[in-house]
């Protein structure tokens, strides 16, 4: 049996005239075909309510926290920037429940973009709501560049789960406007921007957790660094098994 990947959806809020498009649960194409493609079987989870949670834990071996809205300010304290984004606090609520659950049963995790912000903020992390707020930005970390094409490096830490996996210096893809702030206290740093934006977290202890802050599912199939980052989840939720 192939190891089960849970990837928590997001929600459709663009208008439409199909009434069972309407706030219909969705999981990004990119994202399903590199599970797939790794060897994993992907399972969407459509967010529910968070005292149910626990009803979904037998179902993964691992889980992928994938890219979407800001993460809501409240959950780290802090009332809503000027420029924060479009948040979506039912998701909130449960993909941290989730994650939270998850940690505790020793599920493998990974976490995309904004699915690295929630996994800090989480564990008890906190983020720039935005780049501005952050002294040292000075990177272009919205690309203008075609998703699929990485735009800037980073620097991944020597002796870090991610650099047996990407190297040292790999050229990533990026679109984001928020940023880890203050790191949570079970997470280390594996990689930063050459503007020490951080790029990557991973577990201080363990090989449970893996996150970044670029999007791998959109460079798999040209990039090998890409495809190593899902092969290692996928391996680390089958020996989850």
């Amino acid at each position: 049996m192939r190891p089960r990947i849970a990837l928590p959806a997001d929600t459709l809020d663009e208008a439409t005239n199909i009434i069972n498009e309407r706030n219909a649960a969705f999981a990004p194409r990119p994202a399903v075909e590199a599970i797939v493609k790794t060897g994993g079987l992907p399972i969407i989870l459509p967010s529910i309510d968070p005292e149910d949670v626990a009803d979904y834990l037998p179902l993964f071996d691992g889980v992928v926290f994938l890219g979407g809205a800001d993460v809501d300010p409240t959950f780290f304290g802090e009332e809503p920037h000027v420029r924060l984004g479009k948040t979506y606090r039912k998701r909130d609520l449960f993909e941290i429940e989730l994650l939270k659950q998850a940690v505790a049963a020793n599920k493998a995790i990974l976490g995309i973009c904004r699915g690295l912000q929630l996994i800090n903020v989480g564990l008890d992390g906190t983020l720039y709501q935005d780049l501005s707020e952050d002294p040292t930005a000075r990177l272009k970390h919205s690309q203008a560049a075609m998703g699929n094409q990485p735009s800037h490096h980073v620097t991944v830490v020597s002796g870090s789960t991610l650099a047996t996996l990407t190297g040292e210096r790999p050229y990533v893809n990026s679109r984001h406007h928020q940023a880890v702030k203050d790191v949570a206290p079970n997470l280390r740093v594996a990689a930063t921007a050459d503007d020490q934006v951080i790029e990557a977290l991973e577990s201080r202890d363990s090989d449970q957790i893996l996150g970044v802050q670029w999007h791998p599912e959109n460079m798999y199939k040209h990039h090998v660094e890409s495809r190593q980052i899902f092969k290692n989840f996928v391996d680390r939720s089958a020996a989850r098994m």
